[in-house]
């Protein structure tokens, strides 16, 4: 795992220069890539350390960290320009490491994202906001951003992309109905959307819902496996 030092972004792109932290081979030697997003006072250190949970060890992991450890500051459900320039900075930064894979060659489909709370947020609003076919979109107790009544006119095609919403319910930060309404939204961009509802969880990752990443990940990277065998 590399640690790069932690640098300062300015003030109209606080998470610009923040580090991404890596585990795994690089992306062009590894089976597929996978981008992890931590939550609200997290760390890419914490989320890198489900990569040996996740039995990914064919993909390459990338964990970039959040100015503050926090992508935005106010709730998810906030007026969208509460949370600003946090919220374009960061869902800017999570664009250029996918333009970045893409111009190296490592196609959407093999691209995959698991974010977490805030993170599920951020991972939730980005493939939203920026739908093509990937390889698996995993968000743990979260959901689309903006207060409720917020307009979902979102453009462009998911193409059949394999979603994962796991979530607690009651959850103290993230309401159920948001949960639902992103299945609805990404289910309309052509996800296909599995949700799991657990009740009474506390928040945080359950034993099923790594079980169900899991087996969404090897479905990632079993096409290339199997012309490999």
């Amino acid at each position: 795992m590399k640690t790069p030092k932690r640098s300062v972004g300015n003030a109209s792109d606080p998470h610009a220069n923040q580090p991404v932290l890596t585990a795994g081979p690089a992306p062009e030697k590894a089976d597929a890539t996978i981008l992890l997003l931590h939550g609200r006072g997290g760390s890419a250190e914490n989320i890198l350390s489900l990569y040996d949970e996740l039995a990914a060890k064919n993909f390459a992991a990338l964990a970039p960290q959040a100015a503050g450890n926090s992508w935005y500051p106010n709730s998810f459900l906030a007026p969208l320009d509460t949370n600003q320039p946090y919220l374009d900075s960061a869902l800017a930064r999570i664009e250029s490491l996918v333009a970045d894979l893409l111009t190296r060659g490592i196609p959407g489909e093999r691209i995959a994202f698991l974010g977490f709370s805030q993170g599920a947020c951020l991972t939730s609003e980005f493939v939203a906001r920026h739908p093509r076919r990937y390889g698996a979109v995993i968000a743990l107790t979260g959901g689309l951003i903006g207060p409720p009544g917020t307009p979902r006119n979102y453009q462009g095609s998911l193409a059949g992309t394999p979603v994962f919403l796991g979530t607690s319910d009651p959850d103290p930060h993230v309401p159920f109905e948001r949960v639902k309404e992103t299945e609805t939204v990404l289910t309309r961009l052509g996800a296909v959307v599995e949700l799991r509802r657990y009740p009474g969880m506390p928040h945080t990752i359950n034993d099923d819902e790594l079980a169900v990443c899991r087996k969404l990940l090897q479905r990632v990277i079993a096409p290339r496996q199997e012309t490999r065998s």
